[in-house]
């Protein structure tokens, strides 16, 4: 699911800004209009975003559950919540879409209203990204410290995936006030990049000690459950 979610979400993205091109609103809706497939694929991938959140969530809150399980739930409610926060983008870009198709057909007399309204969307896009981002990274650190905690995956791992959570918890909101752009803003997700990537290849390979008190006492402590 680490791997699905960033793959989509990236591949969202990249297909979201192919359709969006140009300075102006009036430019973006007019490259959404001339670049349908990608805006429908992109609205697919966002959609797909929301259920990647909420099943990630319950699978994480799973591996942790046992080491703090009032800390565990916190996370879940927060990767439930970006599920759901991801869903606000989708509802933008749907109605983008209609208001770039119908653009051709718009009376002149409303072209500034519509070019109004599109501004807003791409807006709201813009910000309901950058809430959901800040929501999840509140939820990685919790999962993170949790793993932490437990030993479950080694502590270099685990300390990586709270100092990369910190960091976006960080410079999101800092972003999203325009305090930092451009190569900072992309730089920021490298070690969350590094850190889920890594997490989930482990997980995959390895999977997580479980601690004494699941394996029962005639279980050596250092056995392993697969992720």
């Amino acid at each position: 699911m680490f791997l699905f979610y960033i793959a989509t979400g990236i591949a969202g993205a990249a297909f979201f800004a192919q359709a969006t091109s140009g300075d102006t609103p009036a430019a973006k809706l007019a490259s959404i209009a001339s670049h349908a497939p990608q805006m429908r694929l992109s609205v697919v991938f966002t959609l797909i975003t929301i259920f990647n959140a909420i099943i990630l969530g319950v699978a994480l809150y799973a591996l942790t559950r046992d080491e703090d399980p009032d800390l565990a739930l916190l996370a879940l409610a927060c990767r439930i919540g970006e599920g759901v926060i991801n869903a606000i983008p989708t509802i933008a870009m749907l109605i983008l879409f209609s208001l770039a198709t119908g653009a051709a057909t718009t009376a002149a007399s409303d072209v500034a209203a519509t070019n109004v309204v599109g501004s807003l969307l791409l807006k709201v896009q813009g910000a309901s990204v950058t809430v959901g981002a800040t929501v999840f990274a509140v939820g990685s650190t919790l999962f993170s410290y949790l793993f932490l905690r437990a030993r479950s995956i080694p502590v270099w791992l685990a300390w990586l995936g709270v100092l990369a959570s910190i960091l976006l918890i960080v410079m999101l909101p800092l972003e999203g006030l325009r305090l930092i752009q451009g190569p900072l803003a992309e730089l920021m997700w490298l070690p969350a990049l590094v850190f889920e990537v890594t997490l989930a290849l482990w997980l995959l390979i390895k999977g997580v000690k479980l601690p004494v008190r699941q394996t029962g006492a005639s279980a050596p402590s250092s056995s392993s459950a697969s992720a």
